[in-house]
C-alpha cells in the first residue's frame, strides 16, 4: 500500500473524526506554515484510541500538536496525522483541579490541553502558589510535559507529580512520575507519538494576594525583555559556553532579515515572522544564523523549536 492510499484509508476508518488539508499556521505561534493531510482534534481518550486503531492498519506519520508554541511547519505542510487535543468545553482534557494533598500542599491536576497560563492564575486564585513561572510559558500542558519547559528558576520537573500518556502507535497506556519523565534540559522521553493526558503538579498553600504580585511581576519583566509578534520564544537552546541570544548578537546577527523572517531587535535569540510570510524563510533564517555563531564564535547552536516537514536546502546545512 502507497503512502497516499494509506492515508486514503485512514481517512475512512476515521470518518467524520478526521478532516483533511487543516492549515497548521493558524494552530502554531509563529502563524505560518502549510497543512497536515490529515488532522483531528481528539475530545476523549475514545477518540484517541479510535486514532490508534486506524493507525495500526493504515500507518502514516503522526504529529501531536499542542498550542504550538514551540513548533514550525514548513509551507508545504505534514503529509500525515497531526493530532491536536481539544481545549473546547466537551473536551475530556480541558479541566484544572485543585485539591489538598497533605499539610501546606496542594496537587493541582490539569488537562493535557490546558495552557500553562491558564493553570498558572487559576492555580493562584485557588492559593495554590508555586506555578506562577507557568505565566509566562505559551505551551499546553502536554507540550510542556514534552519539553520539560520552563523559566524564571523553575520547570515542569520541579513540579510534577504524575502524569497520563497515551501512545498512538502502540498498545500502551498509562501513568507515570518524573523517573518516567526522565526530564533534561528542554527534552524528556515523551515520545512524538505520545499524547500527555494530564499531569499532577504540586503546589503549596499561600495568599492569593502574593500570587498575583509574582504572575504581574513575571509579566512585566517578560513584556520589557522579549518581543511580542509571531515568533516561537527561544530558537536555540543555551549552550554551555553562553547564552544562545548573546552569542546571535556577538556574530552580528541581531536584526538580519531574511525574507519575511527577522532576528529580533529586543531579543537575539527570536525570530519573528511576519504576517503572512513564510516558514521556510524562518526555517532558513535559523540555519543562516547558526551557521554565522558557528564560523564566528566557535559554537554550534541546537534548536529548541521543533522543525516538521523541512529538507535541506541548498546553500545552508538543515535545521537542525
Amino acid at each position: 500500500m502507497s503512502h497516499a492510499e494509506r492515508l486514503e484509508t485512514l481517512a475512512r476508518l476515521l470518518g467524520p473524526l478526521a478532516r483533511r488539508r487543516v492549515p497548521l499556521g493558524p494552530l502554531t505561534t509563529y502563524r505560518v506554515g502549510g497543512p497536515a493531510a490529515l488532522f483531528v482534534e481528539a475530545r476523549s481518550t475514545d477518540d484517541l484510541r479510535r486514532v490508534r486503531a486506524a493507525l495500526a492498519e493504515a500507518p502514516v506519520p503522526v504529529l501531536v500538536v499542542g498550542r504550538g508554541s514551540n513548533l514550525l511547519v514548513a509551507d508545504r505542510g505534514f503529509d500525515g496525522l497531526a493530532v491536536k487535543l481539544s481545549a473546547g468545553r466537551s473536551s475530556e482534557f480541558a479541566g484544572v483541579e485543585i485539591e489538598p494533598s497533605g499539610p501546606g500542599e496542594l496537587t493541582v491536576r490539569a488537562g493535557g490541553a490546558v495552557g500553562l497560563p491558564v493553570v498558572a492564575r487559576r492555580a493562584v486564585e485557588a492559593g495554590a502558589l508555586g506555578l506562577e513561572w507557568a505565566v509566562g510559558v505559551p505551551g499546553s500542558v502536554g507540550g510542556a510535559l514534552a519539553m520539560n519547559a520552563g523559566g524564571h528558576g523553575a520547570d515542569v520537573a520541579a513540579c510534577l507529580r504524575r502524569y497520563g500518556w497515551f501512545d498512538l502507535a502502540a498498545q500502551a497506556e498509562g501513568e507515570g512520575d518524573l523517573d518516567r519523565l526522565a526530564p533534561a534540559y528542554r527534552t524528556s522521553s515523551v515520545r512524538p507519538t505520545e499524547v500527555v493526558l494530564w499531569a499532577e503538579l504540586a503546589a503549596r498553600a499561600g495568599d492569593p494576594a502574593a500570587g498575583r504580585a509574582a504572575l504581574g511581576e513575571i509579566v512585566r519583566w517578560r513584556r520589557a525583555h522579549q518581543p511580542g509578534g509571531a515568533n516561537a520564544g527561544s530558537v536555540f537552546t543555551n549552550p554551555p559556553e553562553a547564552p544562545a541570544g548573546a552569542l546571535v548578537e556577538q556574530a552580528g546577527a541581531k536584526g538580519l532579515r531574511l525574507g519575511t523572517a527577522q532576528v529580533s531587535t529586543k531579543h537575539a535569540n527570536f525570530i519573528q515572522a511576519d504576517e503572512g510570510g513564510s516558514a521556510d524563510d524562518v526555517w532558513r533564517l535559523i540555519g543562516a544564523v547558526r551557521d554565522l555563531v558557528e564560523a564566528r564564535c566557535g559554537v554550534r547552536l541546537s534548536t529548541e523549536v521543533r522543525l516538521v516537514g523541512f529538507e535541506a536546502g541548498p546553500s545552508t546545512r538543515r535545521a537542525p
